[in-house]
């Protein structure tokens, strides 16, 4: 099959030439093993280099598949499912279900279960590679220039390998902050495969990951308390629904601490003790930090083939995700765009489309759906209320519903679902949909087709519900709940 290859770098295309390869993927996950596949389904010669299968990242432990699969969104999603079933065997009371004695949870149990699955889809990404004729090698790659990357191993071997194009694809990394007793704390990745599940536990961060994991230790029966700078968590989602979530976490037990640091860390013979910024102290058995991420960029060499990178270590890339060495690409969290699964994909197959199909695509960033696996679940496209205003030239209305599901009228459980619709006055359009409350993900992502193909509010209305669902609720919302006209900045502190 001949090799198109519609964006050269500076050398001639490979064909039996002077390169090994017409592509040299460093990081087989997510981004990377789709930019490896679909470029030797375009007929190029790829190979991938990853490093030894480990739950726990480090320098020389990686595994095929990636963040996502083995120490991200996957095992973290098998744990909101144990930890969502406390919540459900209370609920099953009042539909008739007797429970008669304790109920026991074994946290080794579901544990062994987790850790066989990763495995598992560890060894289905190597097949996936393999049977897309692509050459994967074992081992941690840097850059020697633009078209060599040199793959070393732990006991000091090094082998050197020439493409014409080289992808970046090797994700982010969990990062500590920096007080005394840092070392006492874990991050996401050692709380996926803790030894023991702890009955205490304080977590700093109000992010995606910090907020999971709140749900899931509490889930299990965990006293947790979560430490956040902001009067809210989940900074950048609407206003109005983080103040839904925060809700719904104090409400399923969590205590929440705003506007809250901590400042430092230290082991007493009853656990690890906590100071946050207001002289509060408390006992923890597990403190987790879960207070972003970091490109993980530092080991590769970038300089030796004049790739930039940011402030914090983020690859630099154009619309196309070419980096400042033409010949060197990259695609996933090493850029710092959209730190998603599903846009990593999406930006490696608009690679290979690009260099190895014959089709200039860009990455297209608008109206991405995206969901935080709290319980319950949290899911959005498009643009929240705040920053529809930031954008409009006219202005927004906004409807919204907060209802109790048909399952907490006979559960009892106090915990309403809420869903949000921000449209263009003037155009009709839906510029944004939110949703907090059970199967929001499943809900939103038929959403996101919808914003897809620009759909107004009138499509909306004029759509058939399916009843009895929470789903068709967002096509019966017809009364305006405020109108809102444009601002210049953002008037929230929160």
């Amino acid at each position: 099959m001949a090799r198109k290859m519609l964006v050269d770098g500076e050398a001639p295309v490979a064909d039996g030439g002077q390169y090994d390869y017409d592509l040299f993927v460093i990081g087989a996950g997510s981004g990377g093993v789709r930019g490896s596949r679909t470029a030797a389904s375009f007929g190029a010669k790829v190979a991938i280099c990853e490093l030894p299968f480990h739950p726990i990242s480090s320098d020389w432990q990686g595994g095929h598949g990636g963040t996502c699969v083995i120490r991200g969104c996957v095992p973290k999603k098998i744990l909101v499912y144990g930890a969502s079933f406390r919540g459900e065997f209370e609920d099953s009371k009042n539909f008739g279900w007797e429970i008669n004695g304790d109920i026991n949870f074994n946290w080794k149990t579901l544990l062994e279960h987790k850790t066989k699955e990763i495995v598992r889809l560890n060894g289905v990404y190597q097949r996936i590679i393999t049977n897309a004729g692509v050459t994967m090698i074992e081992g941690a790659g840097s850059l020697v220039d633009a078209h060599t990357v040199e793959v070393s191993q732990p006991n000091g071997s090094k082998q050197r390998y020439t493409a014409k194009h080289i992808l970046i694809a090797t994700g982010s990394r969990a990062q500590r902050v920096n007080i005394p007793g840092k070392e006492l704390a874990i991050t996401s990745d050692e709380a996926l495969s803790l030894e023991e599940l702890p009955k205490r536990a304080v977590i700093l961060g109000g992010g995606y990951i910090a907020v999971e994991f709140a749900s899931i230790w509490r889930g299990m029966g965990a006293e947790v308390d979560l430490f956040y700078r902001k009067e809210l968590p989940l900074r950048g989602f609407d206003d109005e629904m983080r103040a839904v979530v925060a809700g719904n976490l104090e409400g399923r037990g969590i205590k929440l601490h705003p506007g809250t640091n901590l400042t430092e860390l230290s082991k007493t013979a009853d656990g690890i003790k906590v100071v946050t910024d207001k002289g509060e102290e408390l006992v923890a058995d597990v403190v987790l930090f879960a207070t972003g991420r970091k490109p993980n960029s530092e080991r590769l060499n970038l300089q030796a083939a004049g790739v930039e990178v940011d402030q914090i270590g983020a690859i630099k890339v154009d619309e196309y995700s070419r980096t400042s060495a033409p010949s060197v690409w990259a695609v996933g969290d090493v850029t710092n765009r959209i730190n998603l699964t599903p846009v990593a994909l999406m930006e490696a197959t608009c690679f290979s489309k690009t260099v190895f199909g014959g089709q200039q695509v860009k990455p297209d960033y608008r109206d991405v759906p995206c969901a935080v696996f709290s319980i319950p679940p949290l899911s959005v496209v498009g643009l929240s209320e705040q920053q529809a205003r930031e954008e409009a030239k006219g202005d927004i209305l906004v409807f919204t519903s907060s209802f109790n599901p048909m399952k907490n009228s006979i559960s009892k459980r106090q915990e309403k679902t809420v869903m949000k619709l921000v449209v263009d006055a003037e155009t009709d359009r839906v510029l944004g949909a939110s949703m907090c409350g059970p199967d929001a993900a499943e809900i939103m992502q038929g959403i996101a087709v919808a914003l897809k193909c620009g759909a107004t509010k009138a499509t909306f209305d004029s759509t058939v519900g399916i009843h009895p669902s929470a789903a068709e609720e967002f096509v019966t919302m017809r009364t305006v709940t405020r109108r809102v006209g444009p601002v210049s900045k953002p008037k929230t502190s929160l």
